[in-house]
């Protein structure tokens, strides 16, 4: 083969490869490529949600029912919500200064458990629009501001029952707290219940001027017991009363919360306060945006807010049929405490025969209804 042979030979070859090489090229499938892993939804921040108690949670009575229905909400809803509380926080400007800073440290649902944080919650409500808040016992309302209450004049008449019919002595006590219509209601409903079983009882009346204060209620408790009372009721927020009525040889009630480890001989029954079907009702609503403010409820056996439990065994069979019959008319409507005729312990009728009181006339009770010795404090 001649040197232009050999060449144009190679040359031929040489291009036969590259076009061997474009045409695989070519056929070639292009790897598809792999896109980043999208990153994972970040994780929706529970609701913050404040409580602020009168008392320390350990009081027996009022806070403890207040904080085990926390405990419920935290269970009910998990880590969907993150609940703090602070305790002993005085109805004074030291509300208006916790309520700020729960708002400050991110709370979006803050609840105040006692009347006296009314004003200071509607102070605070109205410079934190984006917050909403709950306000226990009261009755001033805001945008986003609401309240709620527990109807416990339901429970002190069925107490009152109970008391009427275990009276010896037929000289009740009651050791009272703030005079507000929602404690002089109480005590006209434990006497009206009583009054139902036995007409001869009244009813005597220590005001402590504190919602929780054991050595005064420990006070007025001995004094009403040094006045001839052998069975007390109480608007106070601790077992004090409880206690002195068994050191005493008496007979008592709980409230608010279930007392009857405070004196297992002196406990006649339990009036309790179940705040879990309303703080998750209002965490729901606020969860969901369905929160609105403005508004009130006030619940009752009804809603399965307010019973009496834990009947001693010593009370007959037939007061403890009453007890259910009662709950069973409060439950369906069929039965009305506040009922005509009525009059107070002046003598002025308050409400006419068959007449039923409207939650109007209960929300404003200033008086004293007969059996009850005495006046209210503030009245003339």
């Amino acid at each position: 083969m001649t040197d232009l042979n050999k060449r144009t030979w190679f040359r031929a070859a040489a291009l036969g490869l590259v076009a061997a090489a474009i045409l695989v090229g070519c056929g070639k499938k292009e790897e598809p490529k792999t896109e980043a892993a999208a990153p994972a939804a970040a994780k929706a921040e529970p609701l913050k949600i404040a409580f602020a108690y009168v008392g320390p949670v350990g009081d027996g009575g009022w806070t403890f029912a207040h904080d085990n229905a926390r405990k419920a909400l935290e269970a009910e809803f998990g880590d969907k919500i993150k609940t703090t509380f602070t305790e002993n926080v005085s109805e004074s400007a030291d509300a208006e200064r916790n309520f700020r800073d729960m708002v400050a440290q991110g709370n979006k649902l803050i609840f105040g458990t006692t009347f006296g944080y009314m004003e200071p919650m509607l102070k605070v409500a109205a410079d934190a629009k984006d917050v909403k808040f709950e306000h226990a016992t009261g009755y001033k309302q805001a945008e986003n501001m609401r309240t709620y209450d527990s109807r416990t004049y339901e429970g002190a008449y069925m107490a009152g029952v109970i008391a009427g019919k275990m009276t010896k002595s037929n000289t009740l006590g009651v050791v009272a707290s703030i005079p507000i219509p929602e404690v002089v209601r109480n005590i006209n409903s434990f006497t009206l219940g009583a009054q139902s079983v036995n007409p001869k009882v009244k009813t005597k009346v220590v005001w402590v001027n504190e919602w929780f204060n054991p050595p005064k209620e420990t006070e007025a408790a001995t004094s009403l017991i040094n006045s001839g009372a052998d069975i007390l009721f109480q608007n106070t927020d601790s077992p004090a009363v409880l206690k002195t009525a068994e050191e005493k040889g008496k007979r008592a009630f709980g409230w608010d919360s279930d007392m009857t480890a405070y004196g297992p001989k002196a406990h006649l029954a339990s009036s309790v306060i179940n705040w879990t079907p309303y703080y998750i009702k209002a965490t729901r609503e606020a969860l969901e945006g369905k929160w609105v403010g403005g508004t009130g409820v006030w619940w009752g056996v009804k809603e399965g807010a307010i019973d009496i439990v834990s009947i001693a065994e010593d009370v007959p069979a037939d007061t403890k049929a009453k007890i259910d019959e009662i709950k069973a008319g409060l439950k369906d409507g069929s039965f009305a405490i506040w009922k005509g005729p009525l009059m107070d312990n002046a003598g002025k009728t308050l409400l006419k025969k068959d007449e039923v009181a409207d939650d109007k006339f209960l929300s404003g009770v200033n008086f004293y209804v007969k059996g009850v010795e005495g006046k209210v404090p503030g009245n003339k």
